[in-house]
């Protein structure tokens, strides 16, 4: 009887051997099919590997998703979200092998708010970049252009090739911008706008805003402090002319700053808006420059909570002051 049980275990795991050897034989040794069919496999951020798994499959990259686990065991890489160069005459064993090395494209996420230096530190980061190839993020490849020198690399998540070059992507993103705004620019000049001063606005919200409901009021107040040649007085953009600190670019200012930093960014000491955009706004502050709130407000400061409070009056702004903060 021991033989017996013996007998049966032996033979139950030479039949799951022999599967799995049929499986593998099936994937790892497919016919090989057309070139032609090289496709970018995309892996989403956040993507599971079940998900990418089911992925492989309906793209026909992988037959079997049973085998594709054994052949995945023995690849103990992790798979990261990107983009990778595969075709469908790659074997199973090229696929797991493939997906578990640096992708071929990566993903690049450029929040709203951004200063260029800091999109250029992201893509320093994620590319391996010199200094010097950062520095020529900075001061040649964001310079092409005199309007597209700053807030025209817009916020979004890019997939970018690996070997592409700074300039190349500093075009991607003055493309994306310019497909993004290019509804707004007619409604600009409807309102006698020019797009360069409503970009230049929008950024100022996005700096200042504690979050996207907020922007029409902030825009409207800024609107009313320029229509009645008020100097702008925003710290954000004090912030810019500063450049960056110890604690990072957008570090609170302090009086002596308001003192001592003579920019055009300056918008205590100077009157109007500064040369160019601060930060790469989003759509949000874009349209909230378009469409602001109507407020008699002259004044405004956010809560600890960000909630923002304004104020028609420098008195009754100081008395938010000591109220809120």
């Amino acid at each position: 009887m021991e033989n017996k049980k013996k007998l049966i275990i032996i033979v139950g795991l030479s039949l799951i051997l022999i599967t799995g050897l049929f499986l593998m034989h099936s994937l790892l040794f497919a016919a090989p099919q057309s070139q032609e069919e090289k496709k970018v496999f995309i892996i989403n951020r956040n993507q599971t590997e079940i998900q990418t798994l089911d992925k492989l499959k309906a793209q026909g990259l992988i037959k079997n998703k049973n085998a594709f686990k054994v052949v995945r065991f023995f690849k103990k890489g992790n798979i990261e979200a990107g983009g990778y160069n595969v075709s469908k005459n790659m074997s199973a064993w090229q696929i797991a092998e493939k997906i578990t090395n640096t992708p071929d494209m990566k993903w690049v996420v450029i929040p709203e708010g951004y200063r260029k230096e800091q999109i250029g530190e992201k893509l320093a980061d994620t590319f391996g970049w010199s200094n010097e190839e950062l520095d020529k993020w900075n001061t040649e490849y964001t310079k092409n252009r005199i309007d597209y020198i700053e807030g025209t690399y817009f916020p979004d998540t890019y997939l970018i090739p690996v070997n592409e070059k700074g300039f190349d992507m500093a075009n991607r993103m003055t493309r994306r911008f310019d497909e993004q705004f290019d509804p707004y620019v007619g409604q600009f000049a409807q309102q006698n706008i020019k797009w360069t001063t409503g970009l230049k606005l929008a950024s100022i919200v996005q700096r200042e805003a504690g979050g996207k409901d907020d922007m029409p009021l902030i825009a409207g107040i800024l609107w009313n402090r320029l229509n009645q040649d008020m100097n702008l007085e925003i710290d954000a953009t004090v912030q810019y002319a500063r450049g960056k600190t110890d604690v990072g670019w957008w570090a609170p200012i302090k009086s002596t700053d308001i003192i001592n930093i003579d920019s055009p960014y300056n918008t205590y000491k100077y009157k109007g808006l500064p040369p160019y955009p601060i930060a790469n706004p989003g759509i949000a502050a874009i349209e909230a420059v378009l469409k602001p709130t109507e407020t008699d407000c002259l004044y405004y400061i956010h809560d600890s909570n960000r909630q923002i409070h304004c104020a028609k009056t420098f008195e009754e702004h100081k008395e938010n002051i000591e109220k809120y903060l």
